[in-house]
Order: C-alpha cells, then structure tokens, then sequence
C-alpha cells in the first residue's frame, strides 16, 4: 500500500500544491514499527513546531504558519496525529463544511436536494514519515477519519472528497482501494512553485445514506 502527502492552499487563499515523495523510492522501506506500537492522538499546540518540521520535509512549499496555528489548536479541523516512540510519524487532517459553501469546482458531488442540508468532509493533508511508510498507518488514519464522521452524531454528513494531482499515481490508487471515486478532472487546478501549472482530479466517497447525483447509470455503475 502507497501513502502520500499533499497539501490543497486554496482554502487559505494561495496557490494550491501537492506533492508525493515515496513513488521514486518504494524500494527503501524498511518495516520499524508495528501497527499495534502506534498510537493516536490529536494535534496539540506544542506539535507545531515537530508538525512543521514533518510538512517541510514532505512538501516543496514553506507553509503559511497560520496553517500550522490553525491545524493544531483550532477545533475546526479533525487533526490527528499517528505516534510511535513519542514522535509522530503521520498525521491527517480534514474539516467538516456545509455543501453549500463549496467552491464552484467542488459542486455536484451530491443532489441538488440533498446538498442543500447536508454537511461534507474535506481531507486537507495525509502524510506518513519515510521511513514507516506501507506499514498500514495511512489506512489507520482515514480509518480513524471515517469512523469519526460515521457516528450517529455526524450523520449530516454526506461525502468525503479530496484533490489529487493527475500525476500522483500512488495516492489515486490508494484512495481508489478505499471505494472514493474519481468525480471531476480539473485542468490547471495545481500552481505549483517553479513547476507551472498542473491538472487535478476530485475523488469522493459517500457515507451515512449520501450518493451521487442521479444519472441515467446511476445506482447501476
């Protein structure tokens, strides 16, 4: 299984980049950890500095620091962190929004009708550390997503959507091993520092009775 880091800045109002690190090197994993030995805990205000440090080692890109304020103190954002001998090795991040204040380009994910009450899950950033990657904790953290936005609490919640690079083979794969489906292509989607501008798709996967909009194939796809 192939983990991935991208981080979608659009929703701070800069340009959006993703990268992924771990195709050019899949042959140097070396298993140090065992699923059972991680543990997981949601950010704190004292992780910035380590979670900052994590990110910059991911991802091209200096972060805005509010980012890194915001994902690890506000309660606005599911931030959770994957831990193994006291530090943290992976961590995802995500928000839950009402449908209707979706960008244009993240529209018709769900019916008109339905869209109009229902709430819809985002997942901003998912990265594991280098060196525990195809250890199952990429899993272990969108299963953690998932179960968090499936409870009887959240049931208002619909969909959980993403955006990927059209270059990012291993992350499209793994979400397409956990049933999301590719919903739109986006053209010149990703503004990417010092590599111009790159295509992007949006993948989905519907929770708690949520579906896609009707279609003339739609249920039978």
């Amino acid at each position: 299984m192939a983990q991935f880091s991208f981080y979608n800045s659009k929703q701070h109002g800069n340009s959006e980049i993703e990268t992924n690190d771990i195709s050019r090197n899949s042959n140097d994993h070396v298993p140090l950890c065992s699923i059972n030995d991680v543990q997981l805990r949601f950010l704190v205000p004292d992780d910035l500095s380590e979670v900052r440090t994590l990110c910059q080692d991911w991802f091209p890109i200096d972060y805005p620091l509010s980012w890194y304020e915001d994902i690890t103190s506000s309660s606005r954002f599911f931030s959770l962190a994957a831990v193994y001998n006291l530090a943290i090795i992976g961590l995802i991040v995500a928000e839950i929004k009402p449908y209707r204040s979706l960008n244009k380009e993240d529209r018709g994910i769900l019916p008109d009708g339905l869209g109009k009450t229902a709430d819809i899950g985002y997942i901003l950033s998912l990265g594991v550390h280098r060196k525990h990657r195809r250890n199952g904790i990429g899993s272990l953290l969108l299963d953690s997503l998932i179960n968090h936005l499936t409870t009887a609490e959240r049931q208002s919640v619909k969909a959980i959507f993403l955006h990927v690079l059209t270059t990012n083979e291993p992350a499209i794969l793994f979400y397409e091993k956990r049933r999301f489906t590719l919903h739109s292509f986006l053209p010149y989607y990703y503004h990417i520092r010092g590599k111009g501008q790159r295509d992007g798709f949006t993948y989905v996967t519907y929770i708690n009775g949520g579906h896609q909009p009707w279609t003339i194939l739609y249920p039978f796809l």
